[in-house]
């Protein structure tokens, strides 16, 4: 059986790179799907697709149309849901990702460090499992192959 996971979070370094690495090490069968990764691309997609717009508002609201549909259909497609809070960027898209996966009844394993407990009790509180690290994330899964 091989499941297939949502890595939500920030695409402002390569932790999904680190966890699906560790995760090939554990040998563990899982097929990873996330967001769009290039930031660029990701910003330019809306006007890419639907041509320029007026203003930044518009391009934004365009783009974001796009991206909702794209994470909305791998959401749809995933077994199970990896939310990352980190220290270093904000993460609206990660909450609202989890969010999603909430509302989906998907599967949810929060990761967050120790200082964001209290500013995330009520999504870790809505999430199947929190955890601290990708490590313990992927012990998660693991265990799903028992």
């Amino acid at each position: 059986m091989e499941l297939t996971v949502y890595l939500a979070g920030q695409i402002h370094d390569d932790w999904r790179l680190q966890l699906k690495k560790k995760a090939e090490e554990k040998g563990l069968p899982i097929h990873f799907v996330g967001p769009q990764e290039n930031h660029d691309r990701s910003d330019d997609i809306g006007e890419a697709i639907l041509g320029k717009q007026p203003d930044k508002l518009y391009r934004d609201d365009a783009a974001s149309s796009v991206n909702n549909f794209r994470t909305q259909v791998l959401l749809n497609i995933s077994d199970a849901v990896i939310a990352l809070f980190g220290e270093s960027y904000k993460q609206w898209n990660t909450a609202m990702d989890a969010s999603a996966a909430i509302h989906l009844q998907k599967p949810l394993i929060l990761i967050r460090p120790e200082s964001l407990i209290h500013p995330l009790k009520e999504l870790s509180n809505k999430a199947d499992v929190t955890v601290e690290t990708m490590e313990e994330a992927l012990e998660v899964l693991a265990y799903v192959y028992e």
